[in-house]
This record gives C-alpha cells, structure tokens and sequence, in this order.
C-alpha cells in the first residue's frame, strides 16, 4: 500500500509540471497494463523488451511477471523523477527484484537509445497524443529502428482523446492534434494486427498491437549504446 500511494504521489507530482510528457491524469491500470502486455505471454526462446516511457512503473509490474531468466528487460525514460522512482523499485521491491539482474534502465529519450540487438517486443507507454507531430514521427522511426523483423510494438491511447481536445483546444493546438491522429492512423492501419479496448481505465484506453515488418533502413540501430545504464543487482 505504502508504494502504491508513493507511485501516485511521484505520479501527479510529475504530471502537473510535466503534462506535455506526462499526458495522463494517474498511472495505467492493471486491466491496461494485462492488455498491453499481453503479447508477452506463451512465447518461446530467450526474448529483449524495451518499455518505453514507463513512468513511475505501473506497466512495468505486469511486464516483470514475464520475464524469464533468459530474457533482458531495458526500460527508457525520459524524466529523472520517475527513473529515481523505478530504480527505487528494482533495488527495494520483491516483484521487481526478481529481475533486477536482467533489467537495465536508461535515462534517455527513445531517438537517443541504441541496442546492440533489435528487440522482439516493444511496449510503449508515450502520450502520443500530446507531442508535436515531428516528434512523433521521430518516434516511430525509431520504433522501426529497434525492433526485430516480425516483432511486435504495442502501444495505447486513450479512447476519445482527440475528439475531446479538439472541442476545446485553440485552432493551432488543433491543428497539431489532427496531425499526430493523422500519423497514428496511418501507423496504425499500415502494421496493426490487433487491438484491445479496456474500459475499465482512467481514462478508458485503445491498446493497439503492431507487427512492423524488416526494417526499411539498412542502419537498423545496431550499435554500442552511448553511457552506462542504471544495470540492477538483486541485494
């Protein structure tokens, strides 16, 4: 109880100052979280995932239920608050603990990661839907950079988010909304094979799972990842 009450407190604090990357008004839930991480279930083989934007974690406790002794967790996150927060949760809580040996978190934006392989999944927590569009794409460039040929990206927004913004954003911020809604959909309709509704969310969410294909640049993001990551031992 007394980390989940921190969790929201780290949370709101960030999202006040922050909404703009923060995008949400409290964590993801657990129905959301068993959505977006379902692709992670009944796999064969070792396996890499990359968690993107995790905040202060919430769907980093149901991707940890799935990681095996043979697989590596790298978790990317912008904001120091919440890499603080979830190094505080690998060093000190059971559940994370268990895989603390093979997780690693990087304090960095998702254009600015490299991996010495490609990942086989990728679940993102970014509020796409609060970015510039020139972002975005950045951001899904680079989705298609690091994963896998055939692997699976798997990322939510949420239900309605676009209609409600335009009925009271100002015409430039408009403007910017009908850009981002026109890249996700095309990203979208291209690549996804899947999707899942939960209602039972804050707001209510649409997970949307994509299979990419090989990537179309011939520098697919092999490479030594610059600095050292936040690499977690158990104690």
């Amino acid at each position: 109880m007394s980390s989940l009450f921190h969790e929201y407190r780290t949370f709101l604090r960030e999202a006040r100052g922050s909404f703009s990357t923060v995008g949400a008004v409290a964590p993801s839930g657990r129905f959301l979280a068993r959505a977006i991480a379902g692709p992670l279930r009944g796999r064969n083989g070792p396996t890499r995932v990359l968690e993107v934007g995790p905040g202060t974690g919430a769907l980093t406790w149901e991707i940890v239920r799935y990681i095996r002794p043979q697989d590596h967790l790298d978790i990317v996150e912008l904001n120091g608050h919440f890499v603080k927060s979830l190094d505080e949760r690998f060093r000190r809580e059971p559940h994370f603990r268990r895989v603390a040996d093979r997780s690693s978190i990087w304090h960095r934006s998702l254009q600015q990661h490299a991996a010495e392989q490609p990942y086989d999944f990728i679940i993102s927590g970014l509020p796409l839907n609060s970015f510039p569009g020139e972002l975005v794409q950045e951001i899904f460039e680079s989705f298609g950079r690091l994963l896998a040929p055939h692997g699976v990206l798997s990322f939510f927004e949420y239900l309605w988010i676009r209609d409600v913004r335009r009925m009271i954003l100002p015409r430039r911020e408009r403007h910017r909304l009908a850009q981002v809604g026109s890249l996700i959909e095309r990203f979208v309709a291209r690549y996804e094979f899947r999707r899942d509704t939960v209602l039972v969310n804050l707001p209510p969410a649409l997970v949307h799972h994509l299979r990419i294909g090989p990537p179309r640049d011939s520098n697919n993001g092999n490479g030594s990842p610059s600095g050292p990551p936040r690499t977690h031992s158990s104690e």
